[in-house]
């Protein structure tokens, strides 16, 4: 059997995570956008 794509858990962190989008103006943004639609935990 194939498996097409095994995701990297470290890679997924380090783009997507808490860390990463408190580190950029966008990525403070995107977290309040999401905070005032109501969203409790924003990131991985």
């Amino acid at each position: 059997m194939h498996y097409p794509h095994k995701v990297s858990n470290t890679k997924r962190v380090r783009k997507l995570g808490f860390r990463a989008r408190m580190r950029t103006r966008g990525g403070r943004a995107v977290m309040n956008r999401k905070r005032r639609m109501g969203r409790s935990v924003n990131v991985v």
